[in-house]
């Protein structure tokens, strides 16, 4: 009896299984997305306002004078990122983990002194 691992269709059989995986795996994709979608209408087409007509194009431009409260805004931001962590060692490592985190405050406080002598502040 011929062994069916010499024949033609042994070459051909890895690559039919992987055609198949891949139409059954494009399929269920096709399903999963048809069963979660939601049918758009008039407030579920615009993402913001609960559906009202925008005022303003989405790209128009902000005024100038909101990019330095944006920094400040991110740099109180980054430094609460370095506070969390510093709460957890605290205990451990005692008066040297509070100095210095009096030390990054300082440095962060002068940061807005300075920020705030050359108007970074001002809203003109």
């Amino acid at each position: 009896m011929p062994d069916l691992a010499d024949g033609w269709a042994s070459g051909w059989s890895g690559l039919l299984a992987v055609l198949v995986l891949a139409a059954v795996s494009l399929a269920g994709a096709h399903w999963a997305h048809r069963m979660t979608s939601v049918a758009p209408g008039v407030i579920t087409s615009w993402p913001w306002l609960s559906g009202w007509d925008p005022s303003e194009h989405a790209l128009s431009r902000f005024h100038a004078r909101w990019y330095p409260a944006t920094v400040v805004f991110l740099a109180f931001d980054v430094e609460m990122l370095f506070m969390y962590p510093w709460v957890l060692v605290v205990a451990d490592v005692g008066l040297s983990a509070v100095v210095e985190m009096f030390v990054f405050l300082g440095v962060l406080l002068l940061a807005v002194l300075w920020a705030s002598r050359e108007g970074a502040f001002e809203w003109q």
